[in-house]
């Protein structure tokens, strides 16, 4: 489903990604913990296609993507609407009602006639509990709202994979369990979901491996309950002593 080989990403004299070897099955749920800077965020953006690895291949489904070569715009382009992005800060167009946040992408993007994009967005927005607020604005939501909403918007352009950065990073405590939900709930129902966060409970419930990452590189990856509770690697038991 998801194959990356050898995947490169430096920014000037920064190596910020260093050989990355990464299959993920349909279906499956990797949630990617390390300390800030070991580069899962740009890990995210680099299968997103938002930063333009410096080497490496990325393949999801029958697409592929190699960067020893000189890869088009348009197949960069077609190949972001594979994924799905949830990012930290929300990003929805403040000008916006709920809805029109949710049906921006299918018309404009992948020109879905109006009344279905409308259509399928109602549908999303009910499904992450958000029937009642579709016509209100972003600054009339809570955090938890407009994340939720971010989710529906991602969903509606009908990805293969879905990515979260850190979708619960910003939100007061009492909000972070509304996403959450949503996330296991797409979980549940089969979505490829690769998932940044600090949310452990998250990992041990939810995901069907967990990558531990550090200085670019992955450390160690494994079954939450194996990784969580008996690591391998020293760097990940001191990063897990951490979070104790």
């Amino acid at each position: 489903m998801i194959e990356i080989q050898e995947l490169h990403k430096q920014f000037g004299d920064l190596h910020v990604l260093k050989g990355i070897d990464l299959k993920i099955e349909k279906g499956k749920v990797v949630v990617v913990i390390g300390p800030s800077g070991s580069g899962k965020t740009t890990l995210l953006r680099c299968l997103n296609v938002l930063e333009t690895p410096s080497a490496g291949v990325i393949k999801i489904g029958s697409s592929t993507l190699d960067f020893s070569k000189k890869v088009s715009k348009s197949h960069m382009q077609g190949f972001r609407k594979l994924t799905g992005m949830v990012f930290q800060n929300y990003n929805l167009f403040p000008h916006f009602t709920a809805i029109q946040n949710v049906i921006e992408g299918p018309i404009t993007v992948k020109k879905v006639p109006k009344d279905q994009a409308r259509k399928t967005a109602e549908d999303l927005l009910t499904k992450v509990g958000l029937k009642e607020k579709m016509n209100e604005y972003p600054f009339q939501l809570s955090g938890g709202q407009q994340q939720r909403v971010g989710i529906a918007r991602a969903l509606a352009m009908d990805p293969e994979v879905m990515l979260f950065d850190e979708a619960t990073s910003a939100l007061d405590p009492e909000l972070v369990g509304e996403v959450l939900k949503v996330m296991k709930d797409l979980a549940n129902e089969g979505m490829t979901m690769i998932v940044v966060t600090h949310e452990m409970s998250f990992a041990r419930e939810v995901a069907d491996e967990v990558i531990f990452m550090d200085q670019g590189k992955i450390v160690e990856r494994g079954k939450p309950s194996e990784l969580f509770s008996n690591p391998k690697e020293e760097r990940t038991r001191q990063f897990l002593n951490l979070l104790q």
